[in-house]
């Protein structure tokens, strides 16, 4: 079963960009794990000049997309059980357990907002669920949407090849991953970790481990509480 995108869009010529290249670009373009589409919401406008923006209620600066016409478009297409994503600043985190649930259904659809944003009304009614992609305002959707979309893409069976290097990832239980080398042995001074050379794979895996570890406390502190939290409150129900 392929996995089915489809991105609402001023600016379908941004489609495919990253997606169209190395494994994912072959997984779309040559063995259809996975398809992508694109809708051109301006040509829903009911504006004789094409406009799709209109002035925020209540006054305050910029444009604001229509909710009869993002409905227009979103309604042209079959929805098949997708979830529906509004990429926006506000949304909730973009995280990797939520993208292992939606890399194991049919697809998604993704709406990139422009302007000030999109009417409220339309999100509410239509169930779009807001993602943000991290706490920084983007010009538009488009950039977020790839973020998401690949982030799915590459959980699709047969996509990457190597399900164990998918397991070794970061976020996915909870910790981030250890650092990487390969050749040459010596860099600019630096020098590979003799461990990694070593050839005693308990004492590489123990090494990584705690690699893991110490990078998580350092890079994100906010993952190290909740992983110790987890780790703790398995321990309590172990006794």
């Amino acid at each position: 079963m392929s996995f089915d995108c489809t991105v609402l869009t001023m600016f379908p010529e941004a489609f495919p960009g990253p997606l169209g290249v190395s494994l994912i670009g072959t997984a779309w373009r040559e063995a259809a794990l996975w398809s992508l589409e694109t809708v051109d919401i301006r040509g829903f406008s009911t504006d004789k000049r094409g406009f799709l923006d209109d002035t925020p209620a209540g006054g305050g600066p910029g444009q604001v997309m229509r909710a009869d016409v993002i409905a227009s478009a979103l309604d042209s297409v079959e929805r098949r059980g997708r979830p529906l994503l509004y990429m926006s600043a506000r949304g909730r985190p973009l995280t990797q357990a939520r993208v292992r649930e939606w890399a194991a259904g049919p697809g998604l659809i993704v709406l990139c907002g422009r302007f000030e944003g999109v009417d409220q009304r339309v999100l509410d009614a239509r169930g779009f669920e807001e993602v943000a992609v991290g706490d920084a305002v983007l010009a538009g959707g488009e950039a977020a949407s790839m973020v998401a979309i690949e982030a799915c893409v590459r959980l699709v069976p047969g996509v990457l090849g190597q399900a164990e290097s998918l397991a070794q990832e970061s976020f996915e239980d909870g910790l981030l991953e250890h650092p990487q080398y390969t050749r040459p042995r010596t860099f600019e001074g630096l020098d590979i970790p003799e461990v990694l050379l070593s050839g005693h794979h308990a004492e590489i895996r123990k090494w990584r481990e705690a690699q893991r570890e110490e990078t998580t406390r350092r890079q994100r502190p906010d993952l190290w509480a909740a992983a110790s939290a987890n780790q703790q409150a398995k321990g309590d129900k172990a006794r």
